[in-house]
């Protein structure tokens, strides 16, 4: 501490990024600054919520770097959070990317969604925030323009060339001024002028009835009623057809709720919605948020229409309007009541959720006749036959899953007896042994998924260290459902009437069988692709995959002289050593 002392001291007022790091030199959050002198400064002077003394808690050393202007900063940031991915930076810390239309500029043209943008492939559209829209209108498109379908141009002609989806270049020649017609009304279409689409399926509906073909008379109907559909969807329009976004937030004393609404060619396309922690200034985390966003997209909109904020910093990086009158202002603040309410709805549900965990955890104590429950840690066994036996801990903090603290055991051959109650007791025993050496405070309550012998065995792994720990056993009927607790004593805990405990404890319950299940599931795959050769030196994945291809077979390895080995592509070394290893 008293190196961020004297460090706080020599910081220049200048503008800049700062990064927090923890006592192990990690990362854990990003911060960028107009003046850093003051912004370093005031985490450690004044008083600070929850969230943030949490986060000050962890800062054990900062560094920073000067920029030029605030503007470079913010852009500083932007880069260093996708790089080190900070745990208290969490506003797109995953890089989400956004879909696209793309319309090919390949000989014979296709139309695709796709999230990887590179222009010289074609003209794309979007970015569509819900994938399910972009998908359905590129099928929707495919549905009434013959354009390729096939990623390789097969040799005969597929269904859709017979239903009247593509025009089968696959065995005709189809010259180019054949597609212009079918990529104009695709730009049409996904540019939002959808009446002369609908006009032109009308006709082309109408002409199939009058040559009786009633059957693609009906396929047509059946495409105008959809695209009508989607029209009426983008009930709110523009009469400019830009294309932009208009972007609101709100915040409380913890969060920050952001919308987005998407007008592509002037009709509102799709809704965008995030909610997240922030730390000191939510005016400021809205401005990074923006700038990581837009980032992250290919295709900036034309215009990006946000509130008035007191900095100024985003308006040269991205192109940023504040209408302060008119139809885009009142849009804005549609986006910002709709950010109020989903910000609301989020406080509530969470507030509803912590009350259940609560009353779930004190009726949980007063079942056991324990203090509390605030730390559970739950074990369970996985293996298959008696093969890749392994065992899964999982940790719930106040009612809620700690990942960080999950734990996995392998279980060596010579240790497998299959025998359950014996392994879950070697894996309690290892579990709170290395607790006991690293002095680190042990868990309110034990469960195990199984009855009275697995609560035995837990108890008999905790007598041996001398610990007294609760213990309950997770109890299921036939049909593999949560059922009841089998306390210490070996009591039947009923958790009929007793809703908030029933819940908790399934959501246990599975997420233990979840995890042990998974880890089982990777040693036996990594097991099955194991062979005699993983114990010999010198022989490695491409080694061994070089040795299989040759040799065809283990036997043929094994029965193999020196000379062949080398043949196959083995250094005279290794090859000698292989022989060595078969025939000792």
């Amino acid at each position: 501490m008293e190196t961020i002392r004297k460090k706080l001291n020599l910081l220049p007022e200048r503008p800049g990024v700062y990064l927090m790091k923890n006592a192990a030199g990690k990362i854990i959050y990003v911060g960028k600054a107009k003046i850093l002198k003051n912004r370093v400064r005031s985490y450690f002077t004044g008083s600070h919520d929850q969230k943030t003394q949490k986060l000050i808690s962890e800062i054990a050393d900062f560094e920073y770097i000067l920029t030029s202007s605030e503007v470079e900063a913010l852009l500083l940031e932007c880069n260093l959070i996708k790089k080190y991915r900070p745990q208290y930076n969490i506003m797109l810390r995953d890089d989400k990317t956004y879909p696209y239309i793309l319309i090919t500029a390949e000989e014979h043209p296709r139309i695709i969604v796709t999230r990887q943008v590179n222009k010289k492939k074609g003209k794309y559209f979007g970015p569509y925030p819900n994938a399910t829209a972009a998908r359905e209108t590129a099928r929707l498109l495919n549905r009434f323009l013959p354009f390729r379908k096939c990623r390789q141009i097969p040799q005969k002609q597929c269904l859709y060339y017979h239903i009247g989806q593509c025009l089968a270049p696959c065995t005709q020649e189809i010259k180019p001024e054949q597609y212009e017609d079918l990529v104009e009304k695709a730009n049409q279409f996904l540019r939002g002028n959808q009446k002369i689409i609908i006009s032109w399926l009308e006709q082309k509906m109408k002409e199939a009835s009058e040559s009786l073909q009633f059957e693609a008379a009906s396929e047509y109907r059946d495409l105008i009623e959809d695209l009508k559909k989607i029209k009426e969807k983008q009930n709110i329009t523009l009469n400019d057809y830009r294309n932009r976004d208009i972007v609101a937030y709100a915040a409380n004393e913890e969060l920050i709720s952001i919308q987005i609404f998407c007008f592509r060619q002037g009709k509102l396309v799709t809704r965008d919605s995030f909610i997240f922690p922030y730390f000191f200034d939510p005016e400021e985390s809205f401005i990074s948020f923006l700038v990581q966003y837009y980032s992250n997209n290919a295709v900036v909109p034309d215009e990006i229409c946000i509130p008035e904020l007191t900095s100024t910093s985003v308006l040269d990086l991205l192109p940023v309007t504040v209408p302060k009158r008119g139809k885009i202002r009142e849009i804005i603040d549609l986006a910002l009541t709709n950010a109020q309410t989903a910000l609301e709805e989020k406080v509530k549900l969470e507030t509803d959720k912590n009350e259940e965990i609560t009353k779930a955890l004190s009726e949980l104590a007063q079942m056991l006749n324990i203090p509390q429950v605030q730390v559970i840690e739950a074990f369970d066994i996985s293996q298959l036959g008696g093969t890749n036996v392994v065992g899964g801990m999982i940790q719930f903090q106040d009612g809620k899953p700690c990942r960080s603290n999950y734990r996995k055991f392998n279980i060596s051959p010579e240790e497998q007896i299959n025998d359950d109650t014996a392994y879950l007791k070697h894996v309690v025993f290892r579990r709170y042994r290395r607790l006991l050496d690293e002095a680190t405070p042990l868990p309110d309550l034990i469960l195990v998924d199984g009855g009275k012998g697995q609560v035995n065995a837990a108890l008999a792994a905790l007598k041996e260290l001398d610990l007294t720990i609760p213990v309950a056993g997770m109890v299921k009927n036939e049909r593999h459902e949560t059922r009841s607790l089998i306390s210490s004593a070996g009591l039947e805990l009923h958790l009929k009437g007793k809703p908030q405990v029933f819940h908790l404890i399934q959501r246990i319950q599975e997420e233990v069988h979840r995890f042990a299940i998974t880890f089982h599931r990777q040693q036996r795959i990594r097991s099955m692709i194991s062979s005699e050769l993983d114990g010999i030196p010198g022989i490695g994945v491409k080694r061994k995959r070089l040795l299989l291809q040759y040799f065809k077979s283990m036997e043929a390895i094994k029965q193999a002289t020196v000379e062949e080995l080398k043949k196959s592509g083995l250094p005279s070394k290794t090859a000698q050593t292989v022989f060595d290893y078969f025939h000792r």
